[in-house]
C-alpha cells in the first residue's frame, strides 16, 4: 500500500504497537501503558475500565488482574475482549479485538514477585469488585496479611495474567479537518499473515 509509510510503516502490528508505545512513553505525563479494556457480562451488557499493559508478545498483549473481579469473570466467561490505547500527547490511538486466555501460572508468579510488597499484599486483601464496608476495613486486612504472609507472600490463586491475542488492530492518527488516518490490520482464523486496509476517517 503506497501511502502506508511513516508512523504506519511495517507489516507486524505488534511491532508497530511497541514503536508507538515507546513514543508515548516520552510524551505522556502519566501511564502511557494505560488501556481501556472492554468486556461483556453474561447478559451481553458491556463493561469498560482502564488497566495497565504489562507485556507485548509476538502473539498478544498481557495484563494482570483478580480472576474473581467483574472483568476477570467476564474475560473467563466470554473468552473475548477489546482494548483501546489513547495518547493525547501524540494524538493517536490503537484498538485491538481478539480472544483472551490466562497466561501460564509460572508467568503470573514471576510478574507477581516483581511487584512491590504492598501491591502483592493488596492482591491478597482485595476482594475486587465486591462491596467494601470502609477503607479502614481494607487497610486492617492489609495489616493482618503483612503479619501472616511475611515479606515474600506467594501469588494468590485468584490473581494472575491474561493474554489478548488480537484478530484485529486499528491504528489511528489525528488529521487536519477531521480527515484522520486509519489503518486496520486483520488476521482471519488459520491465516499466518496480516491483511492491511486503509479506512475512511
Amino acid at each position: 500500500m503506497s501511502d502506508r509509510d511513516g508512523i504506519f510503516a511495517g507489516d507486524d502490528p505488534y511491532a508497530l504497537l511497541r514503536s508507538w508505545l515507546a513514543e508515548a512513553s516520552k510524551s505522556e505525563i502519566n501511564d502511557p501503558e494505560a488501556m481501556s479494556l472492554a468486556t461483556v457480562d453474561e447478559s451481553g451488557l458491556p463493561n469498560v475500565r482502564v488497566v495497565l499493559l504489562k507485556d507485548i508478545d509476538d502473539d498478544g498483549i498481557v495484563f494482570y488482574t483478580n480472576y474473581g473481579s467483574s472483568k476477570g469473570r467476564e474475560l473467563i466467561s466470554a473468552g473475548k475482549a477489546a482494548v483501546v490505547f489513547h495518547w493525547k500527547s501524540l494524538r493517536r490511538q490503537v484498538r485491538l479485538r481478539g480472544t483472551v486466555e490466562k497466561v501460564p501460572g509460572e508467568r503470573s508468579d514471576a510478574y507477581y514477585r516483581s511487584r512491590a510488597l504492598q501491591s502483592r499484599l493488596g492482591a491478597w486483601a482485595s476482594q475486587q469488585s465486591q462491596p467494601l464496608e470502609s477503607r479502614g476495613k481494607l487497610m486492617a486486612e492489609v495489616a493482618k496479611l503483612t503479619v501472616s504472609k511475611g515479606p515474600n507472600p506467594p501469588r494468590p490463586e485468584h490473581w494472575g495474567g491474561f493474554k489478548l491475542a488480537a484478530r484485529e488492530f486499528e491504528f489511528w492518527a489525528d488529521g487536519a479537518f477531521r480527515l484522520h488516518d486509519r489503518f486496520r490490520w486483520e488476521k482471519k482464523t488459520g491465516e499466518e499473515n496480516w491483511s492491511v486496509s486503509r479506512l475512511y476517517p
